[in-house]
């Protein structure tokens, strides 16, 4: 299995036979290289969306048009996309899982917000959300944007995950040290991967806070498409 940071929250990441990539905001995101946007999107086999806002979801439509890849996430945003847009979809909600050959999404809970720009100001775009993504013998728990959540425990006791990628760059979602909190008060993972920081100013530069507050957790600072083995 391997992961691959596409830079901010976006991920790809193959995993049995599929290639998920998640969040993949690649057009406008001051950490992707776009000379190499076919290395970051081909062979995807799904494209797996947190929410709405435009640092996740902004390239989802011509990702998913150029490659094929069905959009995967929550069911409104996904009704609007395929009715509106004729994008291919598969909208689903907390608590569910889907079957992408043989990987498992559940989709689950998260605290932070969801829409989409329009010229007329946001425009709601269903609930935000993180996954539980199963295959290979391994549990990936992907945050999306949220706050710490006494929700994770039940995450932890329904999916036990053994690797964590947890936006923490603060201002918008949780920092460092409450990332840090959240991993060492509701899981047990093997690892950790920040995201969504670095990206602008605005947000956290170092993961060392992290790094600090898990001893003893193999905590990975990702570099922009370069793959961690699993």
């Amino acid at each position: 299995m391997k992961i691959i940071w596409l830079g901010h929250s976006g991920f790809r990441i193959e995993i049995g036979d599929q290639v998920l990539l998640v969040d993949p905001w690649l057009t406008g995101n001051p950490m992707f290289p776009e000379a190499r946007r076919s290395e970051a999107v081909d062979g995807a086999t799904h494209v797996l969306v947190s929410h709405g806002h435009g640092d996740h979801a902004g390239d989802a439509l011509a990702i998913s048009e150029a490659t094929g890849a069905p959009l995967v996430g929550i069911y409104d945003l996904m009704h609007w996309w395929e009715s509106a847009k004729g994008a291919k979809t598969i909208g689903f909600n907390k608590g569910g899982t889907v079957g992408l050959s043989d990987v498992a999404v559940t989709m689950v809970n998260a605290a932070h917000s969801s829409s989409l720009d329009s010229d007329s100001g946001p425009v709601y775009a269903g609930h935000e959300a993180g996954f539980i993504i199963e295959g290979e013998g391994h549990s990936i728990y992907f945050s999306g944007d949220t706050d710490v959540m006494a929700d994770m425990k039940i995450f932890h006791d329904l999916h036990a995950p053994d690797i964590g990628i947890l936006c923490a760059g603060g201002y918008f979602t949780m920092d460092m040290k409450r990332a840090a909190y959240a991993a060492r008060t509701f899981f047990d993972f093997k690892t950790v991967i920040p995201c969504h920081y670095r990206t602008f100013p605005l947000l956290e530069q170092s993961a060392e806070a992290l790094v600090a507050g898990l001893p003893g957790v193999d905590v990975r600072e990702p570099q922009v498409l370069e793959a961690m083995a699993f």
